[in-house]
């Protein structure tokens, strides 16, 4: 039996680098080892390439052990709604309370039963109105740029705002955003939305499409650097 046999990995696989939680990922797009780090979870990710390069990606964890400490302190602490709170949708405070019957959302407040699925029934509320108010801008700038509305959908991905796939014979485009947006300000939102229309024509980040962006909803930089400066505390929310 050979005891000096090395520790095989696997994708999934949680590592403690000097406490530090990080989660081994196996991406075959990525072209080299490196970590990224999970807002969402509050953990970094070491992404290799293939699985026989796990052991490099372990390595290089914890080569960059102070890093990861760093970037973890550096989070903010999970935001747990709670009733009583104030939660903003598209900049406007709605209050969050329990009350009968079912989940709704009134002019100024968020209301759901008081049992033990409460936060995620007033997410849900949130997340329904995500839907619905993104879906109403993209048919907003589709229609600006004379292009057919593209299907919408919404998910929670850990590292983009927004997707796109542009049309093609036989399949109608197809925007997908993060629900977290409707917890940003309205013109930051609205600037995603107009971002992901605007890969219905270009689908780039040439002059091109930077130019259409700023068409449909104005200077994108201050809204960029919302998003840079917040996405933290917006993965943060929880229920």
């Amino acid at each position: 039996m050979n005891l000096f046999r090395p520790q095989r990995y696997a994708d999934g696989d949680q590592l403690d680098v000097r406490g530090c939680a990080v989660r081994l990922k196996v991406d075959g797009r990525a072209r080299r080892i490196s970590l990224r780090v999970d807002r969402a979870k509050s953990e970094v990710v070491a992404l290799a390439p293939t699985p026989r390069r796990l052991s490099e990606a372990v390595a290089f964890a914890h080569e960059k052990a102070d890093w990861i400490a760093g970037q973890l302190a550096a989070l903010p602490n999970r935001q747990v709604i709670a009733p009583g709170g104030i939660l903003r949708l598209l900049g406007k405070p709605y209050r969050l309370e329990v009350g009968p019957g079912r989940p709704k959302m009134t002019e100024d407040a968020l209301i759901a039963p008081d049992d033990s699925a409460w936060g995620l029934r007033i997410l849900r509320l949130a997340k329904r109105e995500a839907l619905t108010r993104l879906t109403e801008r993209t048919a907003h700038h589709a229609a600006a740029l004379g292009r057919p509305m593209p299907s919408v959908a919404i998910a929670d991905p850990k590292a983009r705002w927004g997707s796109c796939r542009p049309a093609r014979p036989g399949h109608p485009a197809a925007i997908r955003y993060s629900w977290r947006l409707v917890l940003a300000p309205f013109e930051v939102a609205d600037y995603v939305v107009a971002h992901e229309c605007a890969h219905l024509i270009e689908a780039n980040h040439g002059p091109r499409f930077w130019a259409l962006c700023e068409q449909l909803s104005g200077d994108p930089a201050p809204h960029r650097r919302w998003l840079r400066a917040h996405a933290a505390e917006l993965h943060a929310i929880s229920a």
